[in-house]
């Protein structure tokens, strides 16, 4: 599957749209990388949890679309978007969403 951002891909014609395809993952962050990240905002650096997390959760997300367009017959997905937003009473939980168009190139 080929994924892209841009609305074609070059060199590969897009023979057939198959519709809009999304994919969503919701990942809580648990108390002790908050209180991690915590510390690292005070004495700088960089929030290893939370980075990992959030690459999990992109991933997750861009795999649940990639077979919603499978499952569509795509072999591509292009004009991909990857929004994040932190959602919960106390933002305690990041949701990923991506969106694209499945299409056959």
């Amino acid at each position: 599957m080929i994924l892209s951002t841009t609305p074609q891909i070059e060199g590969h014609p897009i023979r057939e749209y198959k519709g809009v395809v999304t994919g969503e993952t919701i990942i809580g962050a648990n108390m002790f990388k908050d209180f991690m990240a915590g510390i690292r905002d005070i004495v700088g650096g960089r929030s290893g949890s939370y980075e990992k997390v959030l690459i999990e959760a992109k991933d997750t997300s861009i795999l649940e679309m990639m077979q919603r367009a499978q499952a569509l017959g795509a072999n591509a997905i292009v004009g991909i978007d990857i929004d994040y937003e932190t959602i919960g009473g106390n933002g305690s939980m990041l949701m990923v969403a991506t969106s694209g168009t499945a299409v056959v190139i």
